[in-house]
């Protein structure tokens, strides 16, 4: 998810024909969603929603939790926050990137139970949990990306090479990042468009994946087996990329596409955020 709303969307991205998608339902009536994480152990979706400018503490950003098929069963499930982005789920809680802070909700209740200051965080954007139960949030402005274990936050590593990390996904032993791109402009466009990379957890290392570089300014990532799929915000394009092959165009929506989630076999759930709806994807 971009700081600032865009004007315009960016011309110009290469990339393979365009594979298909179906979409299943859409939710309305939400707020600037600009995250949707599927939450496997209640079979429902949790809905960021930001309700302003998303740099500005403003106190107007709050949670929604829509059931599996697009139905809303709460509106405001979670209030009290600034303007809220990228979720992960540990341990039974909820966390929730919300510009510096990490804001811990109770995923039974929905209640905010702590926030976690990040110390140094300038854009706090996806966030995602590994295997051992630890969660990494992105800090797209400051090149960043921090480790949380409990309540405790670290910096786990910063690289001119992750060029404006947006999306994160943890993916066995490895973070898939979602690059923005170098040079970002007053209207966040970008001098270099970002791409695909990937973080080992073990020794931290970054590594472009081979064939999705410097192809789109990209906001969400996840993964369905071998297969990552990611989002251009300023395009609201959605793409498919494999190992050896170029990125695919899934789908198209309006500019305000952005942290994307999945229930992990063959639907993804998109925000769009300038138009204030949840789409649900199905996969060929």
């Amino acid at each position: 998810m971009n700081r600032f709303i865009p004007l315009f969307a960016v011309i110009g991205i290469m990339a393979a024909p365009a594979a298909q998608a179906g979409e299943l339902w859409r939710a309305t009536g939400l707020e600037q969603p600009e995250s949707a994480l599927f939450d496997a152990a209640n079979n429902r979706i949790i809905v960021s929603n930001i309700v302003g400018n998303p740099g500005d503490a403003d106190g107007n950003g709050y949670l929604s939790v829509l059931s599996s098929d697009g139905k809303t069963i709460t509106q405001h499930w979670t209030d009290g926050m600034d303007a809220p982005k990228g979720m992960a789920i540990s341990g039974g809680k909820l966390y929730v990137a919300d510009i510096t802070k990490v804001r811990v909700v109770d995923l039974a209740s929905g209640k905010l139970v702590s926030s976690i200051t990040v110390p140094n965080a300038v854009f706090l954007n996806d966030m995602t949990s590994d295997q051992s139960g630890k969660v990494y949030v992105t800090d797209m402005l400051a090149d960043a990306i921090y480790r949380i274990d409990g309540d405790r936050p670290e910096l786990f590593v910063r690289d001119a090479a992750l060029a404006s990390p947006n999306g994160v996904f943890a993916d066995g032993n490895r973070l898939i990042v979602a690059s923005w791109g170098k040079g970002i402009k007053p209207d966040f466009s970008t001098a270099e468009p970002g791409g695909l990379l990937s973080v080992d957890l073990a020794s931290k290392v970054v590594s472009p994946l081979p064939g999705a570089q410097k192809f789109a300014d990209l906001d969400g990532v996840i993964a369905i087996g071998d297969t990552i799929y990611a989002t251009a915000y300023m395009t609201g394009t959605l793409y498919r990329y494999r190992a050896g092959a170029a990125p695919e165009v899934v789908a198209h929506f309006k500019p305000g596409s952005a942290d994307i989630g999945t229930d992990g076999k063959s639907t993804i759930f998109v925000p769009l955020m300038n138009e204030g709806e949840v789409a649900a994807l199905t996969l060929d």
